[in-house]
């Protein structure tokens, strides 16, 4: 059986290592008891977010009571950290330094160097949206490439993983200021975040996003990569504009013929193929973004789509043929249940044909 996430990022022997380090810059820290402490019953079987959270509470029982020592303390252990246990720092601020951001803020913005601060800033956000945003506009200017970033990635709108933060989502403009100054960062780790960060917004504005992306397209590579990944979502939702701004041609003058299926009728964890014929009726090249979206039966047998894509390439007039593979194999994202599953074949964001597997038990006799 293979490892889970939780048990490869965060494993029992790391725990002792970041015992020792703190040991080594706090000498009355106790780290076997500290690790006595975390490594109970229960650490195996917490998740990984869980694990970060229990050695929050369990770092606190061993640091100085004085809120501004034990922060020094994890300061100055930050250039000894690594891993996924750094995240730990953030979270120690998070929990505890609510009522001192004098303290919290400017450690947020150290501590984000050995393990990202995204998490942790989010509740001084939801407390105070103007007073933190003030730090994160300055930590866009930080000569310190994972400060720029974190500038970035901790007031997206949407991060996965960690808590909302409702007022970015209704109104986004304390974020674009920051967005700007990143837009054409030397680090490809920061351009991304400024991409996600985007793309999030998109999802409750997609307006915005496009005015900026063409107001942004053409000024320089960083800023033409920037905003095909920010406008991703909108390109699969088919959105017109995002199909104009980055040359799809009109999808009126484009057909799909002849869809079948090697098997109609397969079970969880085969792989099936799908194949057309995609007929273009144009005078010359065309760029094409061919996608398939498939309606996922869910526990409930209520359906859900996703959009898987093909290809995006010039394309001559006249008919072609496309093929794709399909697993229904189970993975950690995603869980197959049986049904029929419709198959929806996009081209430049308009479904062009469509068609039904019945996805069966794998105990289910043919």
């Amino acid at each position: 059986m293979a490892e889970k996430l939780k048990d490869i990022l965060f494993p029992l022997e790391k725990v002792q290592l970041f015992g020792d380090v703190l040991n080594e810059v706090y000498p009355e820290f106790k780290t076997g008891e500290f690790v006595a402490a975390v490594c109970d019953k229960n650490w195996s079987d917490r998740e990984l977010k869980e694990k970060m959270r229990h050695t929050t509470l369990c770092l606190h029982q061993f640091l100085p009571s004085d809120f501004k020592k034990a922060v020094g303390i994890l300061v100055a252990i930050v250039p000894k950290v690594t891993g996924f246990e750094a995240i730990v720092l953030p979270d120690y601020v998070e929990v505890y330094g609510q009522e001192h951001w004098d303290i919290s803020l400017p450690a947020l913005g150290e501590l984000t160097k050995c393990g990202s601060s995204e998490f942790g800033i989010r509740p001084f956000l939801n407390k105070d949206l103007e007073g933190a945003m003030k730090y994160m506009n300055k930590w866009a200017d930080d000569e310190d490439f994972k400060v720029r970033r974190f500038a970035s990635e901790g007031c997206r709108p949407r991060l996965p993983w960690a808590a909302g933060v409702p007022a970015l989502k209704k109104d986004p403009s304390l974020i674009l200021p920051i967005l700007e100054k990143l837009k054409n960062d030397p680090e490809e780790f920061v351009r991304k975040s400024v991409a996600n960060n985007l793309n999030d917004i998109s999802k409750d504005h997609p307006e915005l996003v496009l005015d900026i992306c063409e107001r942004w397209q053409g000024n320089s590579k960083n800023t033409d990569w920037i905003i095909k990944r920010a406008c991703r979502t909108l390109l699969k939702q088919g959105n017109k504009r995002a199909m104009l701004l980055f040359g799809f041609a009109n999808p009126e003058l484009m057909h799909v013929n002849k869809l079948v299926f090697s098997n109609h009728s397969p079970k969880i964890g085969e792989e099936i193929s799908l194949e057309f014929e995609l007929e273009l009726n144009t005078k010359g090249k065309q760029k094409v973004r061919i996608e398939y979206l498939v309606h996922f039966v869910k526990s409930s047998g209520k359906t859900s789509p996703k959009v898987f894509q093909i290809k995006e390439v010039e394309m001559k007039p006249g008919k072609h043929l496309i093929s794709k593979k399909h697993s229904f194999k189970n993975m950690s994202t995603r869980k197959h249940f049986s049904g029929n599953h419709k198959f929806e074949i996009v081209v430049n964001g308009e479904v062009k044909s469509d068609g039904v597997v019945e996805l069966n038990d794998l105990n289910k006799e043919n």
